[in-house]
């Protein structure tokens, strides 16, 4: 199993009282379905490359309920590139309970081991953001983070062979966006002041 790591840097609003900024970095299974292998970008020619580009496919919003917090000193157990790419997200590095289930077996590691570099976030039974009075109380927040526009397929066309029998070919790219609404545990209502009532 392979992870990607979405790194989202959140700026605050000052006059509402918000931080000047904020890192949240969500570990998630990689779904290889997703995306093309670079192996055949490469091999294609992008036509009129200025051009402003829309996707072809809206997949929507998919939702993740991140319930493990991961420890930034133990980030390493989990890729080499966490700590480096979320440096300033030490205290929001969020995972999921069975994508690092998938990611011990992959890993050939020890899931205990693994899950004592987390800690568990009950985010059922923690109050919404959007419903909690004290700011400096724990609460559960979510965030949508979206790709406008990405390389998701590849496109086929039919033509025809020497020997005029119908054949098809690889003739462009699929682009898609899609968003990703990641549930989580914020630390304190101040760090999700969109999910204030009005505001959200």
């Amino acid at each position: 199993m392979e992870l990607q790591m979405f790194h989202l840097v959140i700026l605050g609003e000052q006059e509402l009282g918000q931080p000047q900024m904020q890192a949240l970095c969500f570990l998630l299974r990689l779904n290889k379905n997703d995306f093309i292998s670079s192996d055949a970008m490469s091999k294609l020619r992008q036509k009129n490359p200025s051009a402003v580009r829309h996707p072809e496919e809206i997949k929507g919003v998919e939702g993740y309920e991140m319930d493990l917090l991961v420890s930034y000193e133990h980030a390493y157990l989990f890729s080499p590139h966490v700590q480096a790419q979320c440096k300033d997200a030490r205290d929001a590095i969020y995972i999921r309970d069975k994508d690092l289930k998938l990611l011990a077996r992959s890993l050939s590691r020890d899931y205990t081991t693994l899950l004592g570099a987390t800690k568990s976030l009950a985010i059922q039974r923690v109050t919404p953001c959007s419903n909690t009075t004290d700011l400096w109380r724990p609460c559960a927040c979510h965030y949508d983070g979206c790709i406008m526009w990405y390389p998701c397929g590849l496109k086929y066309c039919k033509g025809k062979d020497s020997t005029g029998k119908t054949v098809n070919y690889r003739c462009g790219i699929k682009t898609c966006s899609k968003c990703r609404r990641f549930e989580y545990q914020a630390r304190r209502r101040e760090l999700c002041m969109w999910e204030l009532p009005g505001l959200g």
